[in-house]
């Protein structure tokens, strides 16, 4: 195949083409209209485009009137009103009690043998913190009265007095367990 196309090569005879005078000028004025020319827009997709723009800025005036017109409610505003919000001798006066049943409370020896007695007593803990929260929603809902702000730090103190009973109990237990035990050894 090699040779067929070598033979054809050299049996080419080029054509003389003549131009005309003028085909330098005819080229370049077809060239100047096919690139000056203005190829039509496609507007297939122009009406979603103002479509588009249309839903954004009607999202965009919603969102700033809705927020703009919305009446704050007054109870989203203020703030819950605790024990320690009323006064800073008051904020002290909690943070003490708050701090003291947390410390008692961590520094409880837990076993098997006093598990019930333990139990027993976080039970009557509990139920004391959920009084105490009650009484702060009526402190926030009746406001503040000398009579609830009384019965929140009763409650407070009451919660302290009943995690200091419980320690010196468990300390009895243990003491009489360690007597017991050194009399089974002797």
């Amino acid at each position: 195949m090699q040779r067929d196309i070598k033979k054809e090569l050299e049996s080419y005879q080029e054509e003389k083409v003549v131009l005309s005078a003028h085909h330098e000028s005819k080229f370049q004025d077809k060239l100047f209209t096919e690139l000056h020319q203005e190829k039509p827009k496609k507007n297939t997709f122009s009406w979603l485009s103002i479509a588009a723009s249309i839903v954004l800025l009607v999202s965009i005036s919603l969102q700033f009137y809705t927020n703009s017109n919305i009446e704050k409610d007054p109870k989203i505003e203020t703030k819950e009103i605790t024990l320690g919000t009323i006064s800073p001798e008051f904020n002290t006066i909690e943070t003490y009690y708050t701090n003291s049943i947390n410390l008692e409370i961590s520094q409880l020896d837990l076993s098997d043998e006093n598990k019930d007695l333990v139990d027993g007593y976080l039970l009557k803990i509990a139920e004391l913190t959920k009084e105490y929260k009650s009484l702060t929603k009526e402190l926030n809902t009746k406001g503040v009265n000398d009579a609830t702000i009384d019965a929140l730090i009763r409650n407070l103190q009451l919660r302290l007095q009943l995690l200091q009973r419980l320690k010196k109990q468990l300390k009895q237990l243990k003491n009489l367990n360690t007597k017991q035990n050194e009399t089974q050894i002797i």
